[in-house]
């Protein structure tokens, strides 16, 4: 296949409107112009630092109009992006620029000290201080030969221990990211708000095509709902990408009503549970269109769910995207029929090149079925409808198994979620001398009353999902993408249970 290409793009979007804002961060704005001006002095500057089409440039940093640069930079010279998350620990992030093969890492002030040391033989740039970095004289070497299976970039998956596996997405797997957007309203007129990271695959499905058309990036370093606000306001916010906590909170703004947001066309939302009810209730307070992606940053099946078109399947998360295919199957392989709960394995053209130096990791993501054919395995649970809708059950991992019967958290989890006064629920499986395992809820409902709730939630569940116990908490753990770390809930209960 072709690939689109990001870097030629960017030279033709400066042509076109050098004086449109390209990137907007912390009160900084850098128009096409002067944008694509600057991209091409890092480039050249990478590339005599010896830079080569293939290679990896790693960051560790938040989100700026300089950070923006230097993955258009890198780009330029068909490189590889490895943006690191600050969040991770010291040994993680040694063991990731090692991993990446990475000579040149980019680091911010806000990270250096931290960061800036025990990395091995490598080169650290001064990310808040390019100006001092960029060679004047140096000159970027003509665009290299595009090629489909090149390395585009590296997303560390966030595992809570150990080392993060390395994803290999490919420039042809970002280019069906981009020309897929294209249907999703992105043009030189898109203004895309993004309070994620972009060392996110969640920041940048959103952020990657926002540029490749020409539009406005505005980038938040740390998601604020009263900033969110007025930037979505004073920007004429086109496009937004949010995870469902960010949702949430947004909508509780005391001065939500205040603010004009009516320019909003389309909202995204991916990479956590996205219930119902805040999906409704999102289609009924913000303007534009909603639409979800459920699917992993290593490809397969990916789904899509265009929310305001399909308000009676809220529930789920839409269908396979196009030219995707889907499988649901048991624990022997098998087949499931429409209705009926089993692992999600899927194909598609938008699937990773691998885990970076771990063949071993990428040979078992794999599900081989009895054709030869190969299905990349979610590790999710779920159950597709006559219609063709996947409705999510839980992560394969966190299926609770008790006494020998299935148990499904987010079934328990649901429940919860109407009873009065709870605001957020997480039901994990804890060790049961009696049964194995056996369920926990960990509740945000301030004022509530553990044992009342879980009166209230076992009187209305089957007699196999009855909660062991229930612990209120001021907040759930979650990721820098807003998923709740159920290990980090699993791990630190004390409580006893039979």
């Amino acid at each position: 296949m072709t690939c689109f290409d990001f870097a030629a793009a960017i030279a033709q979007h400066a042509a076109a409107a050098p004086d449109r804002p390209a990137v907007v961060a912390s009160g900084q704005t850098i128009r096409w112009g002067a944008f694509a001006a600057r991209v091409e002095a890092v480039a050249a500057t990478l590339a005599k630092a010896g830079v080569v089409p293939g290679e990896s440039v790693a960051a560790i940093a938040y989100s700026s109009v300089d950070y923006a640069v230097l993955w258009a930079a890198v780009l330029r010279l068909r490189a590889c992006m490895a943006p690191l998350a600050p969040s991770s620990t010291s040994e993680q992030i040694a063991a990731m620029v090692g991993d990446s093969g990475a000579a040149l890492v980019f680091v911010d002030a806000a990270n250096r000290a931290a960061f800036g040391a025990g990395l091995g033989q490598v080169t650290l740039v001064d990310l808040d201080n390019l100006d001092a970095w960029i060679d004047p004289v140096a000159a970027a070497p003509a665009l290299a030969e595009l090629i489909p299976e090149a390395p585009f970039n590296i997303i560390y998956s966030s595992g809570t221990t150990g080392t993060p596996k390395g994803i290999v997405q490919s420039c042809a797997m970002r280019s069906l990211h981009i020309t897929g957007a294209r249907g999703l309203g992105y043009d030189e007129t898109s203004i895309t708000l993004l309070s994620t990271p972009l060392y996110s695959n969640t920041t940048l499905v959103s952020f990657i095509p926002t540029l490749a058309w020409g539009g406005t990036a505005v980038l938040m370093p740390k998601f604020d709902t009263g900033e969110w606000l007025r930037l979505a306001e004073a920007h004429r916010a086109t496009h937004t990408m949010l995870v469902p906590v960010q949702y949430r909170r947004l909508l509780k703004d005391p001065r939500f009503d205040e603010h004009d947001l009516s320019s909003l066309q389309m909202k995204f939302c991916t990479s956590a549970p996205f219930p119902a009810e805040l999906k409704a209730e999102v289609l009924r307070r913000l303007p534009g269109g909603l639409v979800e992606f459920f699917g992993m940053t290593e490809g397969g099946v990916s789904f899509i769910f265009p929310a305001h078109l399909h308000p009676d399947k809220l529930h789920t998360v839409g269908q396979p995207s196009p030219g995707h295919a889907v499988r649901v199957i048991d624990e022997d392989g098998n087949d499931v029929p429409p209705g009926t709960p089993g692992e999600i394995v899927g194909q598609s053209p938008a699937t990773m090149n691998g885990y970076k130096n771990r063949p071993d990791l990428t040979a078992k993501a794999y599900w081989t079925a009895p054709d030869g054919s190969q299905w990349l395995r979610t590790g999710d649970i779920g159950r597709l409808d006559e219609d063709g809708f996947l409705t999510l059950m839980d992560r394969a991992k966190d299926m609770i198994i008790s006494g020998g019967f299935n148990i499904y958290p987010s079934d328990i989890e649901a429940v919860l979620m109407t009873l009065p006064g709870v605001v957020e629920a997480a039901v994990v499986g804890v060790a049961s001398d009696r049964w194995g395992e056996t369920p926990v809820a960990f509740v945000v409902a301030p004022g509530g009353d553990a044992e009342a709730l879980r009166a209230a939630a076992n009187a209305r569940v089957g007699k196999t999902q009855r909660l062991a116990a229930v612990e209120l908490v001021a907040e759930l753990p979650r990721s820098h993408i807003g998923k709740v770390l159920k290990r980090e809930l699993r791990d630190g209960f004390r409580g006893q249970v039979d």
